[in-house]
């Protein structure tokens, strides 16, 4: 008999036998659907030496299929009253630790250490609530935590504004941010159907794996991601207006933007949708130096 926790029929006795309702502010969607699950997984591509870390375990429908392949898995979860389920449903998998944090608030680097000492590779696998999807992955990239990568599910419109290439109506500042440190791949499309409660929305399954050095080498990053941001302010406009527009004092500066724009070799009439991340990281170097 299958045992396994996202069946429809499983799901359903679980959350009444604990009588759980859904909490529409914590973006709760819980998949049904084990062949997606276990495609999910396999796209980590992990061993029995690996470590995972999960987000927004739910009832442990994904945290099962993880803890079936991996050494360890530690799952974040937020909503205390899913802590007594989990329990339960986790049981048969001793090596699943679950912390009840709100990741966006965790110290996820002391985690880390502390629960995957002498885990080499470490991948974060996570169905993530909608709601928080872009504050979750930026931070577990700009914290420079020891992964692997990170193959996650979300808003298919998310996954595609940040896997998008230049020139591309998705592509912005989200998908610099995002590939500046990551390779990033769409791997499969998730249907709303295999979701309770059905989302209004499909989603889509990302894959991001770390890359050695960034990109792009800057002189400062900070700035850098000052300088995407601004040339994205309006898309309708030439990168040359974005950039008067938002570098601090742009319009007496406009001469030494130009000049910067020229040496970088991007024409000021081009928008910034066009630029890659390479010219971003010249361009920016350029604007560091001279403003």
């Amino acid at each position: 008999m299958n045992k396994d926790i996202a069946t429809p029929l499983r799901t359903k006795a679980i959350l009444e036998k604990y009588g759980f309702s859904f909490k529409k502010s914590l973006g709760q969607n819980f998949l049904i659907d084990t062949n997606i699950l276990n495609r999910i997984v396999d796209h980590a591509e992990l061993t029995e030496a690996s470590g995972a870390i999960e987000i927004g375990p739910g009832i442990g429908a994904l945290t099962e299929q993880i803890a079936k392949r991996a050494k360890k898995v530690v799952a974040f979860e937020i909503d205390q009253r899913l802590l007594p389920i989990l329990k339960d449903t986790l049981s048969p998998y001793p090596h699943v630790e679950v912390i009840h944090q709100d990741i966006l608030k965790a110290d996820v680097s002391t985690v880390v250490n502390e629960t995957m000492d002498g885990i080499e590779d470490i991948m974060v696998v996570a169905n993530l609530p909608y709601y928080v999807t872009t504050p979750i992955i930026m931070k577990l990239l700009e914290e420079q935590l020891p992964i692997r990568g990170m193959v996650v599910m979300l808003q298919k419109e998310v996954a595609e504004r940040i896997s998008a290439k230049p020139g591309t109506k998705d592509y912005g500042s989200l998908s610099i941010a995002v590939q500046y440190y990551t390779k990033a791949e769409v791997v499969m499309i998730v249907p709303r159907t295999v979701f309770v409660p059905q989302p209004n929305v499909d989603s889509a399954v990302i894959r991001l794996l770390r890359r050695p050095e960034p990109a792009v080498k800057v002189k400062n990053e900070e700035f850098f991601f000052d300088i995407v941001r601004a040339s994205f302010a309006q898309r309708r406009k030439t990168i040359l207006n974005n950039l008067i527009s938002g570098i601090p004092d742009g319009k007496e500066k406009k001469s030494v933007i130009e000049k910067c724009l020229a040496d970088a070799e991007i024409d000021p009439r081009r928008r910034g949708e066009t630029l890659s991340i390479e010219e971003f990281g010249r361009l920016s170097d350029l604007l560091l130096d001279s403003l």
